[in-house]
């Protein structure tokens, strides 16, 4: 792909520092996705799944592993703080790299701002003489501050958030050993009724409750805008990335296990939204007002690494150009923080956060154009890892994974699809995994993004078409070149 010979950021102007070890960074991931995870939407996934909610986590778990394989091996190819910005450009195109770009900026910017309207609404809770507005200047102030102060002191806080977390968990686990044990069981169906139940087992009932697992992973791709701060990044980014998938798929479906054994899913929920603090609440009183300080520490954490992502997501294309460069492609040379970026994110974010409490703006809304932007960009990543790794290194054709794609787009797709065609969209989809994970990657988010709701659509449509026309307005019709590329030269 050819650059132009100047770049936006040379190699004499302050650059991001590389200090970040692989726990560093898997310890940014574990908190961004969340310890803690499954625990907002067990309920949620426990009735649209029929009580599944193990096999749902852990079916999603394997979807997104191809997602994070193929993150991880872009990242070895292209360090860069722009994440799938800079793959997608580099493999496919310029114009779709600024198009995945736009896509993440929404992503970024929006999960910081959910989770200061999270954190300001469970601290109204606890605190409700403090108004929530308070409540958000506060902690969007407290992100944007301990983000600026450099990212050793973010990975300093990620280290002390996930001790706090895992206590929590272990903690957890410890009194629902004791509940369960307690309890009188109906011999080995008991423990695994919560992976298959055949009286409740509906296979159409587990794929739509996995969709919605899956998107609880959302947030390991924050990583790769690390690459610049990374030690070894053509390693560490791709072993941080598939282990913060693994290590959360696992420690997730183990928390949920529990939960499934102490609340057998015969017994309703006196509230979905909360079930896993009611969960909590039954082995062990206490528990469930602590619960809902972890949910708060955790909702603290992923705001503080989104905030970070997005920083580093807009520095990657101000310096190459699709954004002002003067503004986002600035380091302050101190700290070695983008720093204007992390202001302008935390600004955007706090606007957000208070035009949600006025009515303007809502929290669900906010949460699907995330998942609309994050899934835009998955796609993204999988299909240049699939053009670089399987087409241009390997030079195989990819006529067969492309038609195998299409076979199982269109089963998918067809509102009259039967049982049979299902079986053979399955099998195309496992050998796609087999001859082309990242293509296999590529079609489970693509039916993800296909089921997000209407609105979500519309609002992340109108994101998308404006970021279009600014690209367009910015090269005159995308006649001139949209980005420049061209990475600064690695660090001794």
């Amino acid at each position: 792909m050819s650059t132009s010979s100047t770049s936006p950021a040379t190699s004499h102007a302050p650059r991001l520092r590389r200090t970040l070890t692989l726990s560093d960074l898997i310890l940014y991931g574990i908190i961004v996705i969340q310890p803690v995870a499954p625990m907002s939407v067990f309920g949620v996934l426990s009735v649209a799944g029929k009580g599944h909610v193990v096999t749902t986590l852990l079916i999603a778990m394997v979807a997104m592993l191809f997602t994070a394989f193929s993150y991880g091996r872009m990242a070895r190819a292209y360090p860069s703080a722009g994440s799938a910005f800079a793959y997608v450009g580099q493999e496919i195109h310029p114009a779709l790299g600024y198009v995945t770009g736009w896509s993440m900026v929404m992503d970024y910017m929006l999960n910081p701002m959910i989770c200061i309207v999270w954190c300001s609404q469970q601290a109204h809770v606890f605190a409700p003489h403090v108004p929530y507005i308070v409540w958000a200047i506060f902690f969007g102030g407290i992100f944007t501050f301990l983000n600026i102060q450099g990212i050793k002191t973010s990975a300093r806080v990620n280290t002390l958030l996930a001790a706090g977390m895992g206590a929590v968990v272990a903690i957890f686990f410890v009194a629902a050993a004791r509940y369960i044990f307690s309890q009188p069981h109906d011999g080995t169906a008991s423990f695994t009724r919560p992976f298959y139940d055949p009286q409740l087992w509906d296979i159409k009932a587990v794929l739509g409750a996995t969709s919605i697992a899956v998107l609880s992973y959302i947030g390991f791709d924050g990583i790769s805008t690390l690459s610049e701060e990374a030690e070894n990044p053509r390693r560490n980014i791709l072993l941080a990335t598939v282990l913060t998938c693994f290590v959360i798929g696992v420690l997730s479906a183990v928390e949920v296990y529990a939960a499934q054994l102490i609340w057998p899913a015969s017994q309703p929920f006196p509230n979905v939204d909360t079930a896993f603090t009611f969960v909590a609440g039954r082995a062990w009183v206490p528990l469930f007002a602590i619960v809902g300080f972890t949910l708060l520490v955790a909702n603290f954490g992923s705001g503080m690494g989104a905030q970070i992502g997005a920083a580093r997501l807009l520095y990657g294309m101000g310096r190459s150009g699709a954004l002002p460069p003067s503004f986002f492609g600035a380091v302050e040379p101190k700290r070695h923080v983008p720093r204007n970026n992390v202001l302008f994110v935390g600004t955007i974010a706090l606007i957000g956060a208070l035009l949600v409490s006025i009515g303007w703006f809502s929290y669900g809304l906010g949460a699907e154009m995330l998942n609309f932007g994050a899934l835009i960009a998955f796609m993204g990543v999988n299909l240049a890892a699939f053009i670089r790794y399987n087409v241009r290194e390997a030079k195989q054709s990819p006529i067969l994974p492309a038609i195998l794609t299409l076979v199982v787009i269109a089963i998918g797709l067809y509102p009259g699809s039967t049982m049979n065609a299902y079986i053979v969209a399955g099998i195309c989809l496992v050998v796609l995994a087999l001859i082309a994970p990242p293509m296999a990657g590529f079609t489970i988010c693509f039916f993800l993004w296909k089921n997000l709701s209407w609105p979500a659509w519309k609002a992340g449509g109108v994101w998308m078409l404006l970021g279009i026309a600014f690209g367009a307005w910015k090269t005159r019709g995308f006649r001139g070149d949209l980005v420049n590329f061209e990475l600064p030269p690695e660090e001794e």
